[in-house]
């Protein structure tokens, strides 16, 4: 009896014990349960949190940028992107970026040599500054190479970066291309002196202020073209007006006084001997005609309205016209019609300019009893114009070199010309043999291109 009496209350004891072993691992596992959901729930908190502050700071950093692409001064906006850089990884109480050392290389012509100078930059030193470097190793190279960004951590050791005195202390380096198409025009370098500081959230705001600082750049160098045309415009009228000024007193001002001298002679004349006096006036009325003829000459060049009207063709048949019949100066003419098609109407004009003031030097200094002028194809997309006569010709160095010290400012006006037409000039004379001036003009973009690069 009480054998069974123990073996119940020791089956009761086991039940009993069960349930609570089962209520115990039950509250563990439920214990864990809220433990894992809790960190999860933190972990995720954390990362949404993270993911704002993130957001939130590029919010910041786009804010600072639209400062940059208003800038439409050159240097202001490389000085600019590496302030804004500073500010943009100086987030809240975050100090490391103030160790930052930072530069703009952009690409220069030193010697024949394409290379690297520095042309902005925050903490290198006076004797850094000086510095150039070709970009034929290291970071550089691989970095316009690529064209990619290159995170790298051994800069001191760069081949051409570890001259750099304030690189020497600096563990990591990010180098970003400055690039617009198929351009570039130097690299924005960031340096520091924690090796893991270039994380993936900086890479990502300094790969946005690079990317919005080329923009702003090629803005700025757009503006500077447009303010450099500008000026070229302004200088092009003041030579304009200088060359109708020297046209005027060389020619039809001379004329004129000599008429008023011839006048007065011919009016004594006439109470002395009238024979002579109307000779006089014979040669008086001839010199009117021939001023006449050379103001409507110097009209017609400033304003060939044949130009607008029929095309170049014509006003170069006038043109030729008019230097026989006022200045007895044979001009010939083979102008390809094909080619003239190819032309657009304001680079007509250009190449008449040009055109106009080769034969008018010819014409002036040259002696010449001929003046050829051709313009014919001689690939598909480029032709060449050519203006060549048989006067004595000069030595174009020494003419070159003497430029500043005269008057005469006619080779630089056609060079700048052939430019407005993105075309070659090339100049041969040989004194005694002549010259020959040739002018290579593409007619596309493509044509352009190519023969620009040497193609």
């Amino acid at each position: 009896m009480l054998y069974e009496w123990l073996t119940i209350i020791a089956g009761v004891v086991g039940l009993l014990a069960g349930v609570i072993i089962t209520l115990v691992f039950s509250r563990l596992g439920k214990g864990k349960k809220a433990t894992k959901e809790k960190k999860e729930g933190d972990q995720s908190n954390h990362g949404t949190q993270t993911k704002y502050l993130h957001s939130q700071r590029l919010q910041e950093v786009y804010k600072l940028l639209t400062n940059l692409t208003a800038t439409l001064s050159y240097q202001r906006v490389i000085d600019k992107a590496l302030d804004f850089s500073v500010s943009a990884l100086s987030y809240k109480n975050d100090q490391t970026a103030d160790h930052l050392v930072s530069a703009v290389l952009l690409f220069i012509s030193e010697g024949g040599e394409t290379v690297l100078h520095i042309a902005a930059s925050r903490r290198l030193t006076r004797s850094d500054l000086r510095d150039t470097f070709p970009a034929h190793q290291g970071i550089l190279k691989n970095t316009i190479d690529e064209g990619a960004p290159l995170l790298t951590r051994t800069i001191a050791q760069d081949p051409e970066l570890g001259r750099i005195y304030a690189f020497q202390s600096c563990k990591s380096a990010y180098c970003l291309p400055l690039r617009h198409g198929l351009d570039t025009f130097g690299v924005l370098l960031y340096a520091h002196p924690e090796r893991d500081y270039f994380t993936v959230e900086h890479r990502e705001i300094l790969d946005i202020i690079a990317n919005q600082a080329m923009i702003a750049i090629q803005n700025a160098r757009l503006y500077h073209d447009l303010e450099q045309e500008k000026e070229r415009m302004m200088e092009t009228q003041e030579d304009a007006r200088k060359k109708l000024a020297r046209d005027l007193h060389d020619g039809p001002t001379q004329s004129v006084a000599a008429i008023a001298m011839r006048v007065n002679f011919a009016r004594r004349l006439i109470e002395r001997d009238t024979g002579a006096a109307a000779e006089e006036l014979y040669k008086i009325e001839d010199l009117a005609r021939r001023t006449t003829k050379e103001i409507r000459h110097m009209l017609f060049t400033l304003r060939p309205l044949v130009l607008e009207s029929q095309g170049l063709s014509a006003a170069l048949k006038s043109m030729a016209e008019k230097m026989k019949e006022t200045f007895e100066q044979t001009v010939l003419l083979d102008i390809d019609q094909g080619v003239e098609k190819e032309i657009e109407m304001g680079k007509q004009g250009v190449i008449f300019a040009i055109v106009e003031e080769a034969v008018n030097n010819a014409r002036k200094y040259a002696q010449a009893k001929q003046i050829w002028i051709r313009l014919k194809p001689i690939q598909k997309d480029i032709a060449v114009l050519e203006i060549q006569d048989n006067g004595v010709g000069f030595d174009v160095g020494q003419v070159d070199a003497s430029y500043e010290s005269r008057g005469s400012l006619g080779m630089i006006n056609m060079r700048e010309r052939t430019d407005l037409v993105n075309g070659i000039f090339h100049i041969d004379s040989k004194i005694g043999k002549g010259t020959r001036i040739q002018v290579v003009i593409p007619l596309s973009e493509e044509a352009t291109e190519r023969l620009h690069r040497g193609v």
